[in-house]
């Protein structure tokens, strides 16, 4: 019996790797097309009219003809487990259930002090109810933090959630992640907070959580070894087992976690910051001088990182002056097919928004790599707010477009870069000046997940999807 558990398993983890592979093969395609879309005026762009937004007459959400909306979750609302769905919804991953059912993990960029904003209730009257040793930092049960995960059960099929409940707790800020091969979702807090006062540990550490249709808390132990700094997304390649991480800061790095064992992240590992080869300290933003061209490629190499768990936060700092490259907000990531592209919110000259390449070495994290090293590409840099004004979380779609959330504090929208370089829109906030946060299709592609962060809600957004591919 325990064979063929082990056969059954092994079966279930390769198919779960040729799915994401899959997925992932997507995005080369699509982001070929992010190459074309370095405009500087509003002449140069290329807007597709069968993509014009209908006004919504709920002042809601506008979307383009044959497209609606479902409001499928709202801060507040009760769960299954007894607790509410928590405020602040960041970013998500999608996972393939059974019998046409989507499993989505949700971030909460929530920081305690305040629980109306939490899951234990307005007047923490539920905290009670919560086993202590399931939650990261407790707050000594009197101010608990108040991030973490919420798992949904949705059904494609009838448009419900069928079941949602907590699925990480006791965590601050968990701003955005990732999804792995082996059918879990990494998720990051975006704060470097130390133990004081109410709180009990320090934070700044990735978590991971299992994609589950059973209601489970995830063990809130952090993966120490990918460092503690002010995390926002991963990207996982299957084929090294490498993490690659973004920092969401002004002068934030680029680092990369080499695993000892692959797939086991919790068993440690090795991490580093990107550096440009031959070029100490490099600045990407382009802020005061263009010092990287779109298009032209630099070899690069990966320094060594000590003193990871940054008791003053200066990890980054010190990785600089080690050599490492500066950049400007790294927020959203995903892997490629062979690549891995990132999403500098506020880079370029006029700090709209950068999007960068990075094709690793085919001797990607062996002693050989020196001699073959991995390449960086400024793939894409905004010159024209009205095209792409600061791009935060970002996917791609199962026809290979590029999908981006804009987080700018004013005009939201949901933006689309198809095959020939022409942008279009998918959805804009009609309703409020909060950002978009967490897009992404389910597995099947029928339906596109996003939240408005500002109002608490999650979405799903339906229609003729062939209109667009």
């Amino acid at each position: 019996m325990t064979k063929n558990k082990n056969i059954d398993m092994t079966r279930s983890q390769k198919s779960d790797r040729r799915k994401f592979i899959r997925q992932a093969a997507l995005v080369s395609i699509g982001f070929t097309a992010l190459s074309r879309c370095t405009f500087s005026s509003k002449k140069e762009k290329s807007v597709l009219s069968k993509a014009v937004l209908i006004k919504d007459p709920n002042g809601y959400l506008d979307l383009p003809e044959g497209f609606s909306y479902r409001i499928i979750s709202k801060a507040g609302d009760k769960m299954e487990d007894g607790f509410v769905v928590p405020a602040k919804p960041d970013g998500m991953g999608t996972f393939e259930g059974e019998t046409g059912r989507v499993i989505i993990i949700r971030n909460h960029e929530n920081s305690p002090g305040n629980p109306e904003i939490g899951p234990f209730g307005k007047n923490s009257e539920f905290l009670a109810d919560m086993d202590p040793s399931k939650l990261y930092d407790a707050g000594n049960m009197e101010d608990p933090c108040l991030g973490g995960t919420t798992t949904l059960v949705y059904n494609e099929e009838t448009g419900q959630v069928e079941r949602q409940y907590l699925s990480l707790g006791g965590t601050v800020r968990n701003c955005a992640g990732g999804i792995t091969p082996w059918n879990s979702w990494l998720t990051c807090e975006e704060d470097v907070s130390k133990a004081h006062g109410k709180l009990e540990k320090d934070h700044g550490f990735v978590f991971e959580v299992p994609a589950s249709t059973n209601m489970l808390i995830a063990d809130p132990v952090p993966i120490k070894a990918m460092g503690r700094f002010n995390h926002e997304a991963v990207a996982v390649d299957p084929n090294t087992g490498i993490v690659y991480q973004t920092e969401d800061r002004g002068d934030g790095l680029i680092y990369r976690f080499i695993p000892n064992v692959k797939g086991k992240l919790h068993e440690g590992g090795k991490l580093q910051a990107l550096a440009i080869k031959d070029q100490k300290g490099f600045d990407t933003r382009n802020w005061q001088e263009e010092t990287i061209k779109v298009n032209e490629p630099v070899a690069v190499e990966w320094i060594d990182l000590e003193d990871i768990l940054s008791p003053e936060d200066d990890l980054r700092y010190r990785g600089f002056e080690a050599g490492a490259a500066c950049f400007a907000r790294g927020e959203g990531i995903w892997y490629g097919d062979n690549e891995v592209y990132f999403a500098c919110t506020n880079g370029g000259k006029d700090k709209f928004g950068q999007v960068f390449r990075y094709t690793p070495s085919a001797d990607e994290g062996s002693d050989q790599e020196g001699t073959n090293p991995g390449r960086l590409e400024l793939f894409a840099e905004s010159n024209d707010k009205s095209v792409l004004h600061m791009c935060d979380n970002l996917t791609v779609a199962p026809w290979g477009d590029i999908i981006l959330c804009e987080d700018n504090g004013d005009q939201n929208h949901i933006r689309g870069i198809n095959q020939n370089g022409e942008v279009y829109d998918v959805a804009y906030n009609r309703g409020s000046d909060s950002e978009f946060a967490g897009v992404v299709f389910s597995p099947s592609g029928k339906t596109l997940f996003v939240n408005i962060q500002g109002n608490g809600e999650t979405l799903a957004i339906t229609g003729p999807w062939e209109r667009l591919s």
